[in-house]
């Protein structure tokens, strides 16, 4: 009788961390399985630090406006900081239609004000702590190894000091308009990095207050 109850311990343990195990390895998606929120969804009401430690509710900002809501790899990426200097430069037409924009990526205070320095951006950045924004609008996703180990060696990424953890994931570039109600009224979603939403396309799908 013991040795049943012995057998039958050691066998539901390993059942456990055979579980364990194989719900690790699906734990995260790749940038093939993410989809990103669709239009007509109900965007999620986050809140977040940005680069002065200053909290910022989108449902707040929402009262005032539409929100342009876009996601960033981070201070190490030039084509991030490329686009978010452009963006930086049509900001006022963004204004005058009465939305704001708030950019997100999944690095610290420190490195949020980086990305300000390198792009003269003077709209929010904001912290995506345990990449809970990005996991809710659907576009963060785990890298390869491979794609890590280079962009720490090649761009200086500093992943282990800028992410809050050290899964390293990173969000897909996305944009969402997001109107007054709180819906996602547009979005430019690719799995490719260097493609972005067109500055003018976010303007002219901005919706009238």
């Amino acid at each position: 009788m013991k040795l049943f109850f012995r057998q039958k311990i050691c066998f539901t343990i390993l059942a456990l961390l055979t579980m364990n195990i194989s719900v690790m390895a699906q734990k995260y998606k790749t940038v093939t399985e993410v989809k990103g929120l669709n239009v007509g969804t109900k965007a999620p009401m986050f809140t977040a630090r940005d680069d002065n430690n200053v909290k910022y509710k989108l449902e707040k900002a929402l009262k005032k406006g539409p929100v342009v809501v876009l996601f960033y790899r981070g201070q190490w990426c030039p084509v991030c900081n490329k686009y978010l200097s452009r963006l930086q430069d049509s900001l006022q037409q963004i204004y005058d239609k009465g939305a704001t924009v708030v950019a997100i990526s999944p690095e610290k205070s420190a490195f949020l004000k980086q990305t300000r320095v390198k792009t003269n951006a003077s709209f929010t950045l904001l912290y995506d702590n345990n990449y809970v924004i990005g996991d809710a609008f659907d576009v963060t996703f785990k890298p390869e190894d491979k794609i890590i180990n280079l962009y720490n060696e090649k761009l200086n990424a500093q992943f282990e000091r800028s992410h809050s953890d050290d899964s390293v994931r990173l969000p897909v570039p996305a944009t969402f308009i997001i109107n007054k109600k709180g819906i996602i009224v547009w979005r430019h979603f690719n799995p490719d990095y260097r493609i972005r939403a067109g500055v003018k396309d976010i303007i002219n799908n901005i919706p009238a207050n």
